[in-house]
């Protein structure tokens, strides 16, 4: 008989290198040890129009910017997304955003653990 999964939620964010380094600093007093980041490029709704030009780019302009992933209990995602918002928030052009989606579930292929057991630390074989 399987055990019920607790419901998971995956939260993207995508923002600039430096506001990254600082949120990930902060993620150890969230309690936050697993994460993926990886280089991305895009621009937004400005198609990547700096802030102090007038006018928007005709063609998109890419802009480098990295993107990070979590996976953590969908019941924290509330007060994750509120402190993350904080974190990166200016009030500028390239904030960032933070994409949340379901997970169904998380599999550790080692172990064969499931959910949370996946995703946080278990005791070795």
């Amino acid at each position: 008989m399987k055990v019920a999964i607790e419901e998971l939620s995956r939260v993207e964010i995508i923002t600039n290198e430096a506001k990254l380094e600082e949120l990930v600093k902060a993620f150890s007093h969230f309690g936050i040890t697993g994460m993926t980041i990886y280089d991305a490029k895009g621009c937004g709704v400005q198609f990547g129009t700096p802030e102090y030009e007038d006018g928007k780019n005709p063609v998109p302009q890419l802009i480098k910017k990295q993107a990070m992933m979590v996976v953590l209990p969908s019941k924290q995602v509330d007060a994750f997304l509120e402190f993350v918002g904080k974190s990166l928030y200016t009030g500028h052009i390239g904030d960032g955003k933070i994409f949340v989606s379901p997970i169904t579930n998380a599999i550790r292929v080692r172990t064969g653990e499931e959910g949370m057991e996946a995703l946080t630390e278990g005791l070795l074989d």
